[in-house]
């Protein structure tokens, strides 16, 4: 019997979104200047006042105020009606040093016998569903409210958008888990005030329909093309007006949309969040090394699904164990332990091997705070950091390095594929 699955997404306007970016541009700008620094920021946003608190390790010294006050304007909050603006808004820090006993746990005099900097486990997964080996509800999701936001910044088609926004597909799978059609979209957008209500809906939605959805549409393959139809069930701001928003209508806290960060509700999750983290935690960086671990394994054809966890115990170098799941899917005769055995392997999991392997070092962070940390596209971009005293410094940052499929060979070679 055919079942039904359902992923959401939320926009950079989306005040959780908007803890998490400042976290994580709080975290490449210490990067940026000191790529030892350890960090674990965490950011809560309301009506007009951002909370800044933390613990940091660092040589340098930012002004977190102005960094705070840049990553807002950057999201669209610009103007005084919407009661949240990165030019008007108080920005209270109370970050402080980080505590020596944590630190003594993850620091060696070999940073290759660097300590894990928590306990815990992490999942990745990877899925032949979509091109990027992602749950297509989420990838779905996301890229809904990615145009969405193309339409807010072009401010032409579309000119009444506001940058809070959510979304949620769901799919229509059959017995053998393949998509057969999109059920149902969900989108919720903030906007301007109308002057009726009742004309403001039907122009939202008309307006969602029949502009953002053939965008959405436009650039996805043919083969998930074909999924939508005219039978869709379409929920538009279902609760009518949407004006009120951001961090003025709901409070927002780093780490609140782990859910939406990761894979939409498949595969697993550990529970613990990535934004604010340096490297070091394990939440974070193990999390990106299974989801890299599970997209190669899929890529190089050892199944069709897959499921990587990892477990540690803070301040020990090894991992407590690897385990997979192939979901039944996969294409030889080899059990799920053996799979993880070849593996551990193939792919170094102590924190620092991690860290090295995905060039996790480098301030690319901010970019991962909203659309997912997962199924992104692996590039290369240049980035200008400024630091209170006039000092500045451009690099090259590889982004998503965790998607890229450069172990492929290698794991062809381990299963004899």
């Amino acid at each position: 019997m055919a079942y039904l699955f359902t992923s959401e997404s939320v926009s950079e306007g989306h005040p959780d979104k908007v803890a998490d970016q400042i976290s994580d541009a709080l975290i490449d700008n210490f990067l940026a200047f000191d790529t030892d620094s350890k960090v674990a920021c965490e950011t809560l946003v309301t009506t007009g006042q951002v909370v800044l608190a933390g613990e940091v390790k660092s040589t340098t010294y930012l002004d977190v105020q102005k960094i705070a006050r840049e990553t807002i304007n950057k999201i669209g909050y610009t103007k005084s009606e919407y009661m949240f603006d990165g030019n008007s808004c108080g920005v209270f820090s109370a970050i402080h040093e980080q505590s020596d006993d944590i630190n003594r746990g993850v620091d060696r005099a070999s940073k290759e016998q660097q300590g894990a900097g928590d306990q815990g486990m992490m999942f990745g997964y990877a899925t032949k569903e979509t091109e990027n080996y992602m749950p297509l509800a989420l990838d779905l999701s996301h890229r809904i409210l990615k145009e969405l936001a193309d339409l807010r910044r072009e401010n032409k088609d579309i000119d009444y958008l506001r940058p809070d926004s959510k979304s949620q597909v769901t799919i229509e799978y059959s017995d053998d888990n393949v998509p057969q059609r999109i059920d149902a979209i969900v989108v919720s957008t903030q906007h301007d005030d109308f002057d009726e209500d009742e004309a403001m809906l039907a122009k939202i939605r008309k307006d969602i329909v029949d502009i953002l959805i053939p965008r959405v549409v436009a650039k996805l393959p043919e083969a998930i093309q074909v999924l939508f139809n005219d039978d869709i069930t379409y929920h538009i701001n279902p609760t009518g007006k949407f004006v009120i928003g951001g961090p003025h209508g709901d409070t927002g806290l780093t780490g609140r949309k782990i859910i939406v960060d990761t894979y939409g509700g498949k595969g697993a999750h550990g529970g613990g969040a990535f934004s604010g983290k340096d490297p070091s935690k394990v939440d974070r960086s193990a999390a990106y090394a299974t989801r890299h671990i599970a997209k190669n394994l899929v890529a190089a054809g050892v199944a069709d699904e897959i499921l990587v966890q990892v477990s540690y115990a803070i301040g020990v170098v090894e991992p407590m164990g690897i385990f997979v799941d192939t979901y039944g899917t996969c294409a030889f005769n080899l059990t799920d332990g053996e799979i993880a055995e070849k593996v551990s392997a193939i792919f170094d999991m102590r924190p620092f091997a991690i860290e090295e392997r995905l060039k996790l070092r480098s301030p690319m962070y901010s970019e991962t705070a909203a659309y997912g940390h997962m199924g992104r596209e692996n590039e290369t971009v240049t980035k200008t950091f400024s630091q209170p005293n006039g000092e500045s410094v451009t690099l090259d940052v590889e982004l998503f390095t965790w998607e890229k499929l450069d172990y492929v060979d290698k794991v062809k070679e381990a299963f004899g594929l």
